[in-house]
């Protein structure tokens, strides 16, 4: 059986989706073919296409046709969700670079950062993570970070529980249930990482910890009651908590935002236009009737020019807790 709560923030992601007739139509073609999640194969939604060509596509065979690019992203709340808002984005890109873009979701036991540094796509939406992991690994190149609802190429997690939890600082999570987004996130792992390391508690000292995968699924996993706190988006956690889902305990410092990241084999004159066109981008003025929920994005406020050395600070802190091997971090 549901639980009301969870009903609640299923509510909250489908507020508003019937306004936006293309995304949802292709993601209800989309999870008729992609409903067995055992599949090593790949959905990509083609922007241009009618719904019922939607195809899946096995891993390691992005499309080779001349001036069209896949375009893979870091989960972040429901598959339905973050696909109902990179489509008119990537609509935009189409329009203003003249390129044709596939919105592709990373297969099963895979990561966006992996599928970017060996090909299959071409351009990635990620987090501060995944972006340091495919620079390091793979020589992928940071194009665009995103600009936050006030103004800021920066981000926090927010440690959040239950509204009538009686928890009520970050030292009392001792002995107690954690919930982690996905184990690549910076939001929903990196920086509560940090967080609990600061206050001097490792994994070890918690009672259990998990990786949900997604910042919504880890909301579900307290508001459901499996996990006594979770660490999530900024954003996120701050609408939830205005509709009395959860309760923020504790807000980080800022950390370099997520952004856009490009596979280094992209000839330089196609990276430099998709750049231009993401720092044109307007999503406030004079694109925003075009998008669908973006002011629930990392990046509201579009985006800002970037490169390695900007996520330097995370970098480092990323080396301390193990994330990157020293010879990556060299």
């Amino acid at each position: 059986m549901t639980h009301p709560i969870s009903r609640l923030i299923d509510q909250f992601f489908s507020a508003q989706l019937g306004k936006y007739r293309l995304p949802v139509i292709c993601l209800l073609s989309l999870f008729m073919v992609a409903g067995c999640d055992s599949s090593d194969e790949t959905t990509v939604v083609h922007l241009n296409e009618p719904a019922g060509d939607i195809k899946s596509t096995p891993p390691g065979k992005p499309d080779s046709a001349k001036n069209k690019y896949q375009f893979g992203f870091d989960l972040r709340n429901s598959p339905q969700e973050d696909a109902a808002q990179y489509l008119p984005f990537l609509s935009y890109l189409e329009q203003e670079t003249g390129y044709k873009f596939k919105l592709r979701f990373t297969s099963k036991n895979k990561s966006s950062e992996d599928d970017l540094g060996q090909g299959i796509t071409q351009f990635a939406a990620v987090g501060a993570t995944a972006s340091i992991h495919a620079t390091e690994r793979y020589g992928a190149i940071p194009l665009v970070r995103g600009i936050n609802s006030i103004g800021k190429a920066k981000y926090r997690s927010m440690i959040v529980v239950a509204p009538d939890s009686k928890l009520n600082n970050v030292e009392e999570l001792r002995g107690k249930r954690f919930a982690f987004g996905s184990d690549n996130s910076t939001q929903g792992h990196l920086i509560p990482r940090i967080i609990l390391l600061n206050k001097g508690i490792m994994l070890q000292d918690l009672g259990s910890y998990s990786y949900t995968g997604s910042h919504r699924n880890c909301a579900n996993a307290v508001v459901s009651r499996k996990a006594d706190a979770c660490g999530m988006q900024d954003t996120l956690a701050v609408a939830m908590e205005e509709q009395g889902v959860l309760r923020i305990l504790y807000t980080s410092d800022y950390y370099p935002s997520s952004g856009i990241v490009a596979n280094k084999d992209v000839p330089p004159q196609v990276r430099e236009k998709v750049r231009q066109a993401l720092l044109n981008f307007d999503p406030k003025g004079r694109h925003k009737e075009s998008l669908y929920h973006w002011d629930r994005t990392e990046m509201p406020n579009g985006f800002v020019a970037t490169n390695e050395k900007d996520y330097q600070p995370l970098k480092e802190w990323m080396t301390k807790l193990g994330f990157l091997n020293p010879e990556e971090a060299s």
